[in-house]
């Protein structure tokens, strides 16, 4: 059953980092034709149809296989409907196997009609979505250290999905695509690699008990992965090396090369199979049995005091490697314009810095620590995630970096990431979400459609639900400060007095959302602070209304900066709007002709001439 098992896993391993590769290669590495797949990217869709369908394939009897050593029954037990539905309806991890699943088919049909790289894109995005779902029921999400543990894994399945599906794609190419698509790829090998090293150790760290690994079959298992990760970075090395002199470039050794660290990954994704299909020696438990723990994934802290709070940190593994990549991009667009000549403001780089450090706080440090088992907190963190941290972010200018770093297209058909960008910034997508009533929605509206309704306290239960709250606070803040005080391009023009408009709307409807929240005389949550039985933490409804008054003061004084933000912007373009009339006025002066304005006075007076002329 355990071989069988294993067995299914690794195909679904397999098959969907091949997927991700497929998808990279179609999307990033090949060469497109104005947004379109080229004739050599479009042979690989019979390629991605071979790797959906056996990613489906595993993943279907992972499913089945994961059900019948569960109930510790013969696969025939699994295999009946009734016991079968109630495991992928009712039990989170079924759940989350079945998503991966109809994310795993979706792609296998998806494969044989895709044509544009916008749409490789977001195939790729579901495809690392599906992938990474079952790690947030996995044996990392039952170890201590909650956070840390499915974080770091999660990243690492990433990085290791992009690095092993690259390399698997480059050894499957064609001969005379290979020059074009392994520059582009090495710069991302490189960077995968040092994630999936970063983020394995990290993992080990949270999870493993090193007294007692040392002599189990785990551990030389783990020990063997290590040892071929570090000949897939010696391999790389010489790929980059190839790379530095690529006149002399011997593209036969290469491709064997390129062929030998396939199969070594291969084998290496087959121990990562076995390792997942078995349970670690992990840290002891401790013996007195603690429910926030069980509950939430941390051990209950003290109480909150102003240093605990300022200097405790309970590390999110995901959410850090997620600011880390952004924080990575952003230095990375920085040193380009730098090398190039250009100069980036300042202070647009201390606001990205300052916004980072925010998010960081209020998800690893102490804030997101104490927003676990109080509810004032946890709205504290809110106001800092959809309020504050937005603000950094867009006044930070991301999106203009990227357009004036991002690389153009390697041709004059090619559109390239930069295309890609611009595409999806004038899209119809971007055009409806930066309507300020849309936006305005995303960002007020959901507010009650969370806090009263059952959504706040199912979300609260789990670790993806507080990354789904998280991230939704995040991107709902900076669409909505984007669209009224936003410095990068938006695909539609806003005026600034439907900007004011919409500001004092959102102060009118957060307002009204904090005093219902103050008046509330039940619970929210759903019954989640009262499981976790912080000692602390005795009157859970005075903290609910503490937390309704933290939201209003919080939530008012970014909105009135960013009235007053917009005003001085209007004043502002009003101002240049005259100057550039009057410097219009002034050189059509200078050419002998008339300025707009005594033309049109001009013409009035003829019409009235006229009239008066008239019997």
């Amino acid at each position: 059953m355990i071989a069988l098992s294993t067995i299914f896993k690794y195909l679904s391993l397999i098959g969907s980092f091949a997927v991700v590769g497929t998808l990279l290669a179609m999307g990033f590495l090949l060469l497109d034709t104005h947004g379109k797949l080229s004739t050599s990217a479009q042979k690989l869709r019979t390629m991605l149809w071979i790797c959906g369908l056996t990613w489906s394939i595993g993943s279907i009897g992972t499913i089945l296989f994961t059900l019948a050593t569960i109930l510790d029954q013969p696969l025939s037990v699994a295999l009946d409907s009734t016991v079968l539905r109630s495991f992928v309806t009712q039990v989170t991890l079924g759940q989350y196997l079945l998503f991966q699943s109809i994310v795993a088919l979706f792609i296998t049909f998806a494969s044989i009609r895709v044509n544009k790289i916008l749409t490789v894109i977001v195939l790729l995005i579901l495809t690392l979505i599906g992938l990474v779902a079952p790690i947030f029921q996995s044996h990392s999400a039952s170890s201590g250290s909650h956070a840390m543990a499915i974080g770091s894994l999660v990243v690492h399945v990433v990085a290791l999905s992009l690095w092993v599906g690259g390399v698997i794609t480059l050894a499957i190419l064609d001969p005379e695509d290979r020059p074009i698509a392994v520059p582009r790829f090495s710069a991302l090998a490189l960077w995968a690699a040092i994630a999936v090293v970063i983020s394995g150790t990290a993992n080990a760290w949270a999870r493993l008990d090193f007294k007692e690994a040392w002599n189990s079959t785990y551990a030389w298992v783990v020990i063997g992965k290590v040892v071929l990760t570090i000949i897939l970075i010696t391999i790389g090395y010489l790929h980059r090396k190839n790379l530095a002199l690529r006149s002399s470039i011997n593209w036969t050794g290469f491709a064997r090369l390129i062929f030998a660290e396939s199969l070594v990954m291969v084998v290496t994704v087959a121990m990562g199979a076995w390792l997942s299909s078995n349970q670690a020696p992990l840290r002891p438990e401790r013996p007195k049995f603690d429910p926030a723990l069980a509950v939430a994934g941390i051990s209950t802290p003290p109480a909150p005091t102003w240093s605990r709070i300022f200097l405790s940190y309970e590390p999110d593994a995901l959410m850090i490697g997620i600011l880390v990549t952004a924080v990575a991009l952003y230095i990375k667009g920085v040193v380009v314009l730098t090398k190039r000549g250009d100069k980036w403001p300042v202070g647009r780089t201390i606001s990205f810095a300052l916004a980072i450090s925010a998010i960081d706080f209020a998800t690893s440090g102490g804030l997101g620590l104490y927003a676990h088992f109080a509810f004032s907190y946890h709205m504290v963190a809110h106001m800092i995630l959809g309020m504050i941290a937005p603000i950094g972010i867009v006044l930070g200018a991301p999106i203009t970096l990227a357009l004036r770093t991002l690389p153009q297209g390697r041709n004059g058909d090619e559109r390239g990431v930069r295309g890609s960008l611009l595409a999806a910034l004038h899209s119809k997508l971007a055009i409806f979400y930066t309507n300020p009533l849309v936006a305005l929605a995303f960002f007020d509206g959901s507010l009650f459609a969370l806090y009263f309704t059952n959504l706040f306290g199912s979300l609260m239960q789990s670790h993806v639900g507080h990354l789904v709250m998280n991230v939704h606070f995040l991107l709902a803040g900076i669409l909505f400060f984007h669209v009224v005080i936003g410095i990068d391009p938006n695909p539609r023009r806003v005026p600034h007095l439907v900007r004011i408009v919409i500001l004092f709307a959102a102060m009118s409807i957060h307002a009204f959302f904090s005093v219902a929240l103050m008046s509330n005389s039940t619970l929210i949550d759903g019954g989640y602070f009262a499981s976790l039985k912080s000692p602390w933490l005795l009157d859970l409804l005075a903290d609910q209304r503490i937390g309704g008054s933290i939201g209003w003061a919080m939530g008012e004084i970014p909105i009135l900066l960013a009235l007053v933000a917009t005003f001085i912007s209007w004043v502002k373009d009003d101002s240049r709007e005259s100057i550039r009339i009057d410097k219009n006025a002034a050189r059509s002066a200078a050419m002998g002709q008339p300025d707009e304005l005594a033309t049109y006075n001009k013409y009035l007076q003829d019409l009235a001439q006229r009239d008066r002329n008239e019997p």
